[in-house]
């Protein structure tokens, strides 16, 4: 790392050194072009070069790794990480909890954008993933009885639909949501009181892949369209929107 990538100066009295040591590592990473898994020079390396103690740089790191930006491992140097939704979601599951995003909202948003990415998946996807996204339709009625189960292959079935969309800013989004997707699901779950009501839920997804296996896009927007629009009547019925 040359005098040439440092562009922040760092004063003795600062109080806010962390910040700006923050601020560095990340201005080196896009001017060097970083990719994951490519190595950021080390602490010790990091604190000579901006003349703060290690201490300060360890914290920085903690902070980019608190947010995904990169990976830590003990003994070895911090690496560029791969994008994932654990930082977002742990944003929402907090919004939610204190109340400062409903349930409601969060299914609005999740319509919006899951009739888009099946519309997308049933044009873009692979062989591999439209039978991966039909399986786990079909794990959920196999697992019918088992709603611990059904549920995961639910998460997985939307989950699977975003990446097939080849827009890795919605399968960020979709996987964030899965936290509070886990709370309401099985909300909804029980309040399909009959067994027909669940089996009609899950052969909604089953359709859905098999429009996405047709390549059929207006078909799956409108049976997700309908699936959020349910499953939405639902939640609003056992009172939690």
């Amino acid at each position: 790392m040359d005098q040439d990538t440092i562009q922040i100066e760092f004063k003795k009295d600062s109080t806010d050194l962390v910040s700006k040591t923050i601020g560095v590592i990340t201005q080196y990473i896009r001017k060097e072009a970083l990719s994951p898994g490519d190595k950021l020079p080390s602490e010790l390396n990091l604190a000579k070069e901006l003349k703060v103690s290690r201490t300060v740089v360890r914290e920085a790191f903690r902070s980019l790794a608190a947010i995904r930006l990169i990976n830590l491992s003990a003994g070895k140097r911090a690496t560029i990480a791969h994008l994932d939704h654990g930082a977002m979601s742990l944003m929402i599951e907090h919004g939610v909890l204190t109340e400062q995003i409903s349930v409601q909202q969060i299914y609005d948003v999740r319509r919006t954008i899951e009739v888009r990415t099946v519309t997308l998946a049933s044009l873009r996807r692979s062989e591999a993933e439209a039978k991966s996204i039909r399986y786990h339709a079909m794990q959920m009625m196999e697992h019918i009885n088992a709603p611990d189960k059904a549920m995961e292959h639910d998460l997985a079935f939307h989950f699977e639909i975003a990446k097939a969309s080849k827009n890795p800013v919605f399968a960020i989004i979709v996987g964030a949501f899965q936290g509070v997707s886990r709370q309401s699901w099985s909300i909804g779950w029980r309040n399909r009181t009959q067994h027909g009501q669940r089996e009609e839920m899950i052969q909604t997804h089953i359709d859905i892949a098999d429009a996405i296996v047709l390549g059929d896009p207006l078909k799956a927007n409108e049976l997700m369209s309908a699936h959020f629009d349910d499953s939405i009547k639902v939640l609003i019925d056992a009172g939690l929107v």
